[in-house]
């Protein structure tokens, strides 16, 4: 495998792993109506960051490619304010594993934000 190849391999596995442990503290949070509104669209936004990325990885052409990358920065940073919303209300009783998904979203943000950039450089 090449190092592009590595690269992809590593990145769908990242991104479909933050969507199960996103999926795994929701399902872990406190109970309540605002709690049942976060969740859902937090769930929402982190499995959509590994549909779509797997989604660019087959792109048929390089704006195509160009703007999954977008929708993935996008609902990867949107994961993020959803996380920060759930810290910020104590709705986690779990604060280092909120932690460590704050954590994996910038990540994911960041090195998709940067992918993005260099495809028209």
């Amino acid at each position: 495998m090449n190092e592009k190849e590595t690269f992809i391999t590593s990145m769908k596995s990242k991104t479909k792993r933050f969507a199960l442990d996103v999926i795994q503290l929701c399902d872990s949070l406190n109970a309540g109506k605002a709690t049942a509104v976060i969740t859902y669209q937090l769930v929402k936004s982190a499995t959509s960051v590994g549909a779509n990325y797997r989604a660019a990885c087959i792109a048929r052409s390089k704006s195509e490619f160009f703007s999954k990358l977008c929708i993935v920065v996008e609902e990867s940073d949107e994961s993020g304010y959803w996380l920060e919303l759930i810290e910020d209300s104590n709705m986690s009783n779990n604060m280092k594993e909120l932690s460590r998904l704050q954590k994996e979203s910038n990540e994911i943000t960041k090195i998709m934000s940067s992918a993005k950039n260099s495809c028209y450089k």
